[in-house]
């Protein structure tokens, strides 16, 4: 067989058809249908979209700024209090750690994160480490190198005393923040919260040289949900705060108190929010604070 030709049984020759497009024009068709059926059974791998960034709260909206934190508590009263939160639309710190619950769990378990903490996130707050076992500094150890005694209130060893040298408290708070951080997709602040605001020189000098610097409150700002109600009622607490409060001022309540009788919130928390904006007061986290601008311009926020 010549090339370009056929042969017929009586040996005469008469031009082959054009063979070689239609063939890769076959192949290119069967190609498709090929990852078409494969697209069909196994589906197109797609490119997905990275989610969201968490939002972020923005600055104060007025010149009389408050910065209102709550603490992990026993947790019966945390969605209420998000509920308020968002009705009034204000920004609060929430300064975590893995406490006991009222509902049997610990307030930094995944099912927390999952029903309370990831939403919080999405709303716009901002968080920080409380420490993860809720740890009381008790008093600095003697000597050269720092060394504190140290009492958890929660976890397994939660009653005892112990002496942790600056890198166990340190891991202390870095897996609160970590934690928290899982939760709700948002890097914490470069800030941490002492339980009963209890510290030293020296532990605050540890705490900053691990990246943290201390927050407190206010004299005003404690807002007094931890005081016996026999003694303290909500009324009179409500009272005293609206009187008191002054701008600027960092103020601190929790979320719950297993001791008081006639729970603070959220029986307080609504009518003080709505009785400091009538005052012109208005409400942002710690992320906007003036205190803590050279802080966080030497340690960076999300």
């Amino acid at each position: 067989m010549e090339s370009g030709h056929l042969t017929t049984q009586a040996g005469s020759k008469r031009a082959a058809p054009a063979l070689a497009p239609l063939k890769a024009v076959c192949l290119i068709a069967a190609c498709a249908l090929s990852m078409g059926a494969q697209a069909q059974l196994f589906g197109k791998k797609k490119t997905e979209a990275a989610p969201p960034a968490p939002p972020v709260a923005p600055a104060p909206s007025c010149d009389k700024p408050l910065y209102l934190t709550l603490d992990t508590g026993h947790m019966e009263v945390a969605p209420l209090m998000a509920d308020i939160l968002n009705k009034h639309q204000v920004k609060v710190t929430f300064f975590v750690a893995n406490e006991r619950t009222k509902d049997g769990k610990d307030s930094m378990s995944f099912e927390w994160g999952q029903k309370f903490w990831a939403q919080r996130g999405q709303e716009g707050h901002d968080f920080a480490s409380h420490t993860w076992d809720h740890v009381y500094w008790k008093g600095d150890v003697k000597g050269i190198a720092p060394a504190f005694v140290v009492q958890p209130s929660a976890g397994g060893l939660a009653g005892r005393s112990f002496t942790w040298e600056p890198k166990k408290y340190c891991a202390q708070i870095d897996q609160a923040k970590e934690r928290i951080e899982e939760f709700t997709g948002k890097k914490a602040l470069p800030v941490w919260r002492a339980p009963g605001g209890k510290t030293s020189r020296k532990l605050l000098e540890v705490a900053e040289a691990c990246g943290y610097k201390h927050v407190g409150w206010a004299p005003a700002g404690f807002l007094g949900d931890e005081l016996p109600s026999e003694s303290a009622s909500n009324d009179a607490l409500l009272k005293k705060a609206l009187r008191d409060i002054k701008a600027g001022d960092i103020l601190m309540a929790h979320l719950g108190i297993w001791s008081r009788k006639d729970p603070w919130a959220p029986a307080v928390l609504e009518p003080l929010i709505v009785g400091l904006k009538e005052k012109g007061f208005c409400f942002t986290t710690l992320r906007h604070h003036p205190d803590y601008k050279a802080w966080y311009a030497t340690h960076p926020l999300q």
